[in-house]
């Protein structure tokens, strides 16, 4: 067998709108999604026995089986016993607790790489199963791009590339929102907008916010997708978190064609059409908030999830 080596890119939503309850305590959802060029690197080596071995280069990720990519190598060997163990290296480039799938990604690269290592020739769809007995993220990072995203997140239509934006990240480093709280305080201060059976959920599927920005990507019209973000979280997060308030007012004021905190937070994206405008605004950002503590990072929308480097 023969080691792999994978890039594991992160996500942001462009678009999260909470339409409705679900009988398994979950949200129903309505999301686009879309990969980012900001990845972290995740080696395969093959070991003999069932032993999974984890290693990471981020002292604060845990390398046991609480770690997603390890429930990802245990899950592939439960489905296919007598493959073998694996030894799974980390190069973590994604901020940790920042909202952008970090642990899904990688949770993603070790399913795509047991694939490839144990020559199983599984289907896309056959990966997105596994994938969401996992977490609701981790099927759109097996296949990234551009994708609308139903039910939990797990229900993925793919869309249009949007490969020509670019994108500044902001986040404090010492500063995690927790999103069970992020989505139970919302179901406290806004359940009453629930849709309640299922001809109403249909419809905010098809007539709720997603309606300017999906026809926006069809359109691959990049000037008129950031006008069209929108995150119902930020309605709960916003008014908690005054910093993250904060880095979304400077962004936009810097110029950004479009600004948002990224799924329940606290990381804050701005959008530019050129890696110049990013990186100005990127300086201009780190020039206003002078705070070693603040991770800012420039990137680009990438149109695939998991890649094969080696």
């Amino acid at each position: 067998m023969h080691a792999y080596t994978l890039k594991a890119p992160a996500k942001i939503n462009l678009l999260l709108e909470i339409i409705g309850d679900r009988p398994d305590g979950f949200h129903e959802l309505v999301m686009v999604l879309q990969s980012i060029s900001l990845a972290d690197i995740v080696e395969l080596q093959p070991l003999g026995g069932d032993r999974i071995q984890l290693h990471c280069n981020h002292p604060q990720v845990p390398c046991d089986e609480t770690n997603l990519a390890h429930r990802a190598a245990r899950l592939m060997q439960e489905q296919y016993p007598g493959k073998g163990g694996v030894a799974i290296t980390i190069d973590k480039k994604i901020p940790i607790g920042a909202g952008l799938a970090g642990g899904s990604a990688d949770a993603a690269a070790v399913l795509v790489g047991l694939d490839l290592m144990w020559g199983l020739g599984l289907t896309q769809a056959e990966l997105h199963t596994y994938a969401a007995k996992l977490g609701s993220d981790i099927p759109f990072c097996v296949s990234g791009g551009t994708a609308l995203a139903l039910g939990r997140g797990e229900e993925l239509t793919p869309l249009p590339d949007l490969d020509q934006l670019y994108g500044v990240l902001a986040k404090y480093r010492s500063l995690s929102v927790a999103t069970p709280w992020a989505y139970k305080t919302y179901r406290q201060q806004f359940s009453d907008s629930y849709a309640r059976d299922p001809e109403a959920l249909e419809r905010r599927r098809r007539e709720g916010h997603s309606v300017g920005l999906m026809a926006a990507i069809t359109h691959r019209d990049s000037l008129a997708v950031p006008q069209h973000l929108y995150n119902d979280l930020e309605r709960v997060v916003l008014p908690e978190y005054p910093q993250v308030q904060e880095i979304r007012d400077l962004l936009q004021s810097f110029g950004a064609l479009g600004t948002m905190m990224s799924g329940s937070g606290p990381t804050v994206f701005g959008l530019a059409d050129s890696r110049s405008k990013a990186e100005l605004m990127a300086t201009q950002l780190q020039t206003a908030l002078p705070d070693p503590d603040l991770e800012i990072l420039v990137t680009k929308f990438c149109s695939s999830g998991i890649q094969l480097l080696s």
